[in-house]
C-alpha cells in the first residue's frame, strides 16, 4: 500500500553538500568511516529518565544512514552486527533505504523482539502524534531497546545546534529524560556529534511525513 511512509530517503552526494552545513562538525561528516566502536551513553535509569549504552559507529558512506542507525540501535542489546550486513538485509542502495518499513523487519529479526512501524502522515505532528511518540519511546527504552526514526528537514537540539537533512536521514533514539519531554539521539552522520538531545516536539515534527520503528 503506497503511503507517505514509503518516500525514499535520498541522500545523494549533492544532498550531503546541502545538508551537512546544518551539522556541527566537518562538512564531510556523513562520509566519515566508522569510528572505533565507543560507548556514547552509559545505561542508567531513574527519576523519569533512562539512557542506553550504545556502541556507536559512524556511517561509512553517505547512503548508509539506515543500516548505521539500525546497527547502533541493536548495539544497545550488546550485539555488534556489521553495517554492511544490515544494508544487505534492508536493501539499501546509493539511493538510501526506502522506508522505515525496511528497517522494522530487520529489528524484529536481529533483536528477537517485536517492533512495528508507526507513521506520522502529516507535514507537522499534532499533539496526539507527539504524545504517542513520547509513549512509544519511553516504553521501548524502558524495555532496553532503541527506537529508529526516519526524519527529514531541519530540527534544533537542546543546545540550539541545527541538524539539517533535507533529503532524509535515519537516527536512533536511545534515551529520554524529563518523563520523555526530552530524548537522546544517536546520529551516525557525524562522529564529532555522535549524540545530542532534542525536545519531543521537535523530534515529532522532524519525523513528520515519515515514520519510526518502535516496540
Amino acid at each position: 500500500m503506497a503511503t507517505t511512509l514509503l518516500r525514499k530517503t535520498v541522500l545523494t552526494a549533492a544532498g550531503i553538500a546541502a545538508t551537512a552545513g546544518g551539522i556541527a562538525g566537518p562538512a564531510i561528516a556523513a562520509h566519515a568511516a566508522p569510528t572505533d566502536t565507543t560507548t556514547v551513553v552509559a545505561d542508567r535509569k531513574g527519576h523519569g529518565e533512562r539512557e542506553l549504552d550504545v556502541r556507536y559507529e559512524a556511517q561509512p558512506n553517505f547512503y548508509y544512514c539506515g543500516p548505521a542507525a539500525t546497527r547502533n540501535a541493536i548495539s544497545v542489546l550488546g550485539k555488534n552486527i556489521d553495517v554492511h550486513a544490515m544494508a544487505r538485509e534492508m536493501g539499501t542502495t546509493e539511493a538510501g533505504t526506502n522506508s522505515i518499513n525496511d528497517i522494522t523487519p530487520v529489528l524484529n529479526k536481529e533483536t528477537g523482539k517485536p517492533y512495528r512501524s508507526v507513521e506520522i502522515k502529516s507535514g507537522k505532528a499534532d499533539n496526539k502524534q507527539t504524545d504517542t511518540l513520547r509513549t512509544d519511546i519511553i516504553r521501548t527504552v524502558d524495555d532496553g531497546r532503541a527506537v529508529v526514526a526516519n526524519i527529514a528537514g531541519t530540527a534544533t537540539d537542546t543546545d540550539n545546534t541545527t541538524h539539517s537533512f533535507e533529503g532524509g536521514h535515519y537516527i536512533s533514539v536511545i534515551g529520554y529524560r524529563d518523563n520523555g519531554n526530552t530524548v537522546t539521539i544517536a546520529d551516525s552522520a557525524n562522529p564529532n556529534m555522535a549524540s545530542y538531545r532534542m525536545s519531543i516536539d521537535n523530534l515529532a515534527d522532524w519525523i513528520a511525513t515519515r515514520g519510526y520503528s518502535t516496540s
